[in-house]
């Protein structure tokens, strides 16, 4: 071989090399890649029980995805502590840092975030019905940048549970927000059942005392819905109808464990798993918001207070004390 093909030869092995070189530098950026640590945001309306274990299922919906906090997943937590101001500042908050999706827990918060960015994935939970909070074209088919899961209840078997405990029952009290369109939403659907509502609506904490009072002598129970407010301040509400021998059914344990009488509910940790895990598909790239339907939990437990019904005189068939969990 001559030495002008000694020399081709030598640049034709130095140009494979190269190639080689080059493909191997990118297989090293795809794994790279794989571990890329993403930020969520996390915007929680207010700190009650319900929320707060929906905010806990939702790192463990991610993790069991795949997506472990520090390791590929930074999470930034804000709690707006009820308050419509905080909300809006960290709607900015988040969409000035660029997260890659936020996780709003309660439906003013999802509505605030909504209202920030279009382009930034929501996904939302303890949110009852997102069309009707205008959080999407749908709930089978969201169109828009906001999915999640619905903590819509079975009031149709919640009011059942009411009828077996207290089958006299025929007027029935409800007290909710007046800010919050979902829990409209249940009182309506509550009325729909055949049996007769009298609503009473409160705006702030400071309302529930007087609310409550406004049902004694007309109702025969209580029926609260899934609402933040409420759920904050249960005890305020109980200390009235505990004077009244008024039974209470709540539309989740959470505020059954703070005085109320029984639930056939929400599990608001598993809803909050449920949202993880859609979070997870999204930012795997398995999934949009515009086209994954909104999901719905399908299991649903008993919770009974003893204390409760022990103080009011309430005596609650075997039946149900022999599928319930029973809280003191």
């Amino acid at each position: 071989m001559n030495r002008k093909n000694l020399r081709s030869l030598a640049a034709g092995v130095a140009l494979l090399l190269a190639v080689g070189a080059l493909a191997g530098c990118g297989g090293e950026k795809k794994a790279d890649d794989s571990k890329k640590m993403v930020t969520v945001g996390i915007a929680q309306l207010v700190e009650h029980g319900a929320l707060d274990a929906a905010n806990k299922g939702f790192v463990a919906g991610m993790a069991s995805k795949g997506f472990k906090e520090n390791e590929n997943v930074k999470y930034d937590r804000q709690n707006a502590q009820a308050d419509q101001s905080n909300l809006q500042n960290i709607a900015q908050r988040f969409v000035s840092n660029k997260v890659d999706l936020i996780c709003a827990i309660a439906t003013p918060t999802a509505q605030t975030m909504a209202n920030a960015t279009k382009d930034i994935p929501i996904v939302a939970t303890a949110v009852t019905d997102y069309e009707v909070a205008k959080l999407a074209a749908s709930n089978n088919e969201p169109k828009g940048n906001v999915t999640g899961t619905s903590d819509m209840n079975p009031i149709d078997q919640q009011l059942e549970l009411l009828l077996k405990i207290a089958p006299q029952t025929k007027n029935i009290g409800t007290v909710y927000s007046s800010s919050e369109v979902n829990s409209q939403l249940q009182a309506e659907l509550a009325g729909d059942k055949g049996i007769n509502v009298i609503e009473a609506t409160v705006s702030t904490v400071n309302d529930i005392q007087q609310a409550a009072h406004s049902l004694v002598g007309k109702v025969d129970a209580v029926y609260v819905p899934t609402d933040n407010v409420m759920a904050s301040s249960m005890p305020t509400l109980v200390a009235v109808t505990d004077e009244a021998r008024l039974p209470v059914i709540c539309g989740e344990s959470d505020p059954v464990r703070a005085g109320g009488l029984a639930t056939l509910g929400i599990d608001y940790y598993k809803l909050g798993e449920q949202t993880g895990v859609m979070a997870a598909e999204i930012l795997s790239g398995k999934g949009k918001p515009q086209t994954m339907p909104v999901q719905m939990q399908k299991e649903f437990k008993v919770v009974v207070n003893e204390t409760t019904a022990k103080r009011n005189g309430i005596t609650i068939p075997q039946d149900i004390l022999a599928k319930a969990e029973i809280v003191k």
